[in-house]
């Protein structure tokens, strides 16, 4: 089956396999130490979404007053926000949480964004300038975490 017959004729800048070798990256939001508005359960979706690509710690305050800190790793959505829940690994290292979207009164990105500023562009940067240097055994090692 031709590209035509199955929908996927090339167009322009498209069929040429070099343009298409590097593509935009992903921009990231500076989220670090921002608190989002959950007035609306349409708000308070997007900033859990928000959380869960988050690559650092978020702060979450329950309706009830109690606070966990910690790294959203799942999130599971239902067809409300009672239905809906994020799954939290505690920064204190207690046991994986559960906590309703319902139950959520706010939501603090406290922790570094461990993803922000580094790019496999710069990587790949770095270890050009070394082999265009003249440098064999090259050997890119990544930051250190704080």
């Amino acid at each position: 089956m031709s590209g035509r017959e199955s929908g996927r004729e090339a167009h322009g800048a498209e069929a040429n396999p070099d343009s298409l070798e590097v593509v935009a990256g992903f921009q990231h939001q500076k989220l670090e130490g921002s608190v989002p508005t959950l007035a609306t359960p349409e708000e308070t979706l997007a900033a859990l979404e928000q959380a869960f690509d988050y690559r650092g710690d978020v702060c979450i305050t329950r309706k009830d007053g109690s606070k966990i800190e910690g790294y959203i790793f799942d999130r599971r959505q239902g067809r409300s926000l009672a239905d809906s829940f994020a799954r939290i690994l505690p920064k204190d290292g207690s046991g994986r949480v559960a906590v309703s979207y319902a139950d959520i009164a706010a939501l603090a990105f406290t922790g570094r964004d461990m993803a922000a500023g580094k790019s496999w562009e710069n990587w790949v940067k770095q270890y050009w300038e070394k082999k265009s240097a003249g440098e064999t055994d090259i050997s890119l090692q990544p930051e250190e975490l704080e």
